[in-house]
């Protein structure tokens, strides 16, 4: 299990699947090599995974993203992303305005060190609920990390879906909203983060999606 840009994979902490069926592994990011691909990168955390017909890739966002480079290097017996896109035409028009204007090379990401100082300002219990919630589960703040994740996203250029990957996506995701998302199984009332709030759905449907590669309707 992959999380999401510079999360640490406690975000799956209540993701429970029978344990006399499946072995959980959460992964996590490693800083990325000067001026490395996606691809490069994919291949370096490939090789963390025990060759094996068994093997299910499960990514969050960005996370998502990178499983599906991952599988270009495994056999993989099921490739699921959730919360995330499958090609680069599910990116929302703002990301693609920032990858035809590199906009997105000017992002202050050195900001995200400073969450700590923000939370003592006079902030309304919701903003200050999610400033938490950042704290508690993004801890990759390094910038070049940053820098070189947000590119990768923003330029990520698959055309075309990956055969038989299962997506997962709720109707209230506001970083990829569902109107631009193809062939998903969408969870109502599902945000972004549905992965924690919405993780009795998924200990619920995950063992048959592995399985069988859907859910019975």
């Amino acid at each position: 299990m992959m999380p999401g840009m510079a999360a640490n994979p406690t975000v799956f902490e209540r993701i429970e699947l029978p344990k006399e069926e499946f072995k959980i592994i959460w992964l996590s990011w490693i800083i990325p090599e000067k001026e490395e691909s996606l691809s490069a990168y994919a291949e370096r955390m490939a090789e963390q995974i025990t060759k094996d017909e068994s093997v299910v890739l499960i990514g969050v966002s960005f996370g998502g993203v990178l499983v599906q480079e991952m599988s270009k290097y495994l056999d993989v017996k099921r490739l699921i992303i959730i919360s995330s896109v499958k090609t680069k035409h599910e990116l929302p028009k703002r990301m693609k305005f920032a990858r035809a204007t590199g906009i997105y090379k000017v992002l202050p990401t050195g900001l995200l060190n400073y969450i700590t100082h923000i939370e003592k300002l006079p902030l309304g219990d919701l903003i200050r609920k999610r400033l938490k919630l950042y704290q508690q589960y993004l801890s990759v703040n390094d910038k070049d990390y940053l820098n070189w994740a947000i590119q990768e996203m923003v330029c990520w250029n698959q055309d075309q879906a990956i055969e038989d990957i299962i997506h997962i996506h709720g109707d209230e995701d506001l970083v990829f909203p569902i109107k631009n998302i193809e062939n998903s199984i969408v969870i109502p009332k599902g945000t972004h983060i549905m992965i924690l709030v919405k993780y009795k759905w998924f200990n619920k449907h995950l063992p048959e999606l592995i399985q069988k590669g859907k859910i019975a309707s």
